[in-house]
């Protein structure tokens, strides 16, 4: 069993906050019901609470995520950019620490979210009638999530540091004069 202690605080900061990013990630993807859509987000939460979680899910719902509204990007390009980077870095921490089960149940309860979220209000028609329940942009984002859940570990690693320059060879040695006279002087 994985508990909150295996993580540093930097990794644990993402596991978190990686699942509220990942729904305003969505919220953003189609505009309009915000509202309805934010309250998809607790309601994610509390269906997770009210099911039997494992251990470790049962700490990431209990926590507050920690979100610097003023670092949380408006747009929707910037938000996928930073959501991204904190699921890989979530996902990546609980590969790490995580049983398979745990890392399983995370990826399970992080989508969820992200389907609610896009489930949460309907959008083009009139009046509430007719639309689409998950417009194509939504759906491009959980895509995303999907996609970013799909990869390899190898491929959520840390880009490999360059290695440092190799110095330059050494000047070969003039070779000596072979009647026992020293070479020329320059």
């Amino acid at each position: 069993m994985t508990t909150k202690a295996a993580f540093n605080a930097e990794e644990w900061t993402a596991v978190t906050t990686a699942p509220v990013l990942t729904g305003m990630l969505v919220m953003a993807a189609d505009r309009g019901g915000s509202v309805r859509e934010s309250v998809g987000i607790s309601r994610a939460y509390a269906t997770a609470r009210a099911g039997s979680p494992g251990d470790l899910l049962k700490e990431i719902l209990v926590t507050p995520p920690t979100l610097d509204r003023a670092t949380v990007p408006k747009d929707a390009e910037g938000l996928l950019t930073l959501a991204s980077a904190k699921l890989r870095q979530a996902v990546r921490a609980l590969d790490r620490l995580a049983s398979d089960d745990e890392v399983v149940e995370y990826k399970r309860f992080v989508y969820a979210l992200a389907e609610t979220v896009a489930r949460a209000h309907r959008e083009g028609g009139f009046l509430g009638i007719g639309g689409t329940e998950i417009s194509e942009q939504e759906q491009k984002a959980l895509d995303a999530v999907a996609a970013i859940f799909d990869e390899p570990p190898a491929t959520r690693e840390e880009p490999a540091p360059e290695p440092a320059a190799e110095a330059p060879p050494e000047p070969e040695p003039e070779p000596a004069a072979s009647d026992g006279e020293s070479p020329p002087r320059p």
